[in-house]
């Protein structure tokens, strides 16, 4: 069920785009400013999760040994209707002028065309309430024009686009190791928390929690205040 007919009010799909691969804005201008605006919101949408495996059969063996190799980036594949004929209910007003035309134009500029000073096509973040916030880039579109003028110039087309799932390289390092002891980490403390145990769970040992201490500027050991944050530097094991 979506997010407009549970709240009432009617939020159109929003895409963002973005040079940094990092998804910063660098112009405050445009922190508010959507690159694209879905004119009709998509029925549906789809999720793709993949798995990939290396299913190897064995000499000698009937029965093939499948070995977990990764998880794929997940995909979401979208539907946008662009309408020139101004006569479909809840277009988007920006958009209700122009013809087909110019607000394909719009969606090739935010997330197709190649940008000359970052070497490819933009970053993106596509936000639809509360249902989906993806960064992403597009890797597949497809255009099917289905009303023209007598002249042929189209009045509508459908787009079928397919994102993928994008992470920096930072991003993914944190992700790919949560629990390194080489990357800083923040931890908010609760209630109960013990500065020796959470040092053991980020180092796998909890020698370090002196240093830990020494580095958060902490007064007791003991008492740690609920709701304070903590972080925990990488430390070079062979120096302590």
């Amino acid at each position: 069920m979506s997010a407009d007919y549970m709240s009432g009010k009617l939020e159109k799909l929003l895409i963002y785009s973005f040079t940094d691969r990092k998804f910063q804005i660098k112009d405050a201008e445009q922190t508010n400013k959507p690159a694209f605006v879905a004119p009709i919101n998509p029925e549906t949408f789809t999720k793709n999760y993949k798995i990939e495996h290396d299913v190897q059969r064995p000499h000698g063996s009937g029965a093939p040994e499948v070995k977990f190799k990764s998880t794929a980036p997940e995909e979401l594949k979208l539907e946008f209707t662009l309408d020139g004929t101004g006569t479909m209910e809840g277009y988007w007003k920006e958009y209700k002028e122009k013809p087909v035309y110019e607000q394909l134009k719009i969606f090739m500029n935010c997330a197709y065309n190649y940008q000359g000073d970052i070497h490819r096509p933009n970053f993106l973040l596509i936000i639809w309430g509360s249902e989906i916030r993806f960064r992403c880039v597009l890797t597949n579109l497809d255009v099917n024009y289905t009303l023209f003028k007598p002249d042929g110039t189209p009045l509508r087309a459908k787009l079928s686009a397919t994102f993928l799932d994008y992470q920096s390289r930072e991003t993914r390092i944190a992700e790919d190791a949560p629990a390194s002891p080489d990357l800083t980490h923040h931890r908010t403390i609760k209630q109960g928390d013990r500065l020796d145990l959470m040092t053991y769970s980020i180092y796998n040992d909890p020698k370090y929690f002196m240093q830990v201490a020494k580095a958060n500027n902490l007064i007791s050991l003991k008492k740690l205040k609920s709701g304070n944050d903590i972080y925990f530097p990488p430390f070079n094991k062979n120096e302590i």
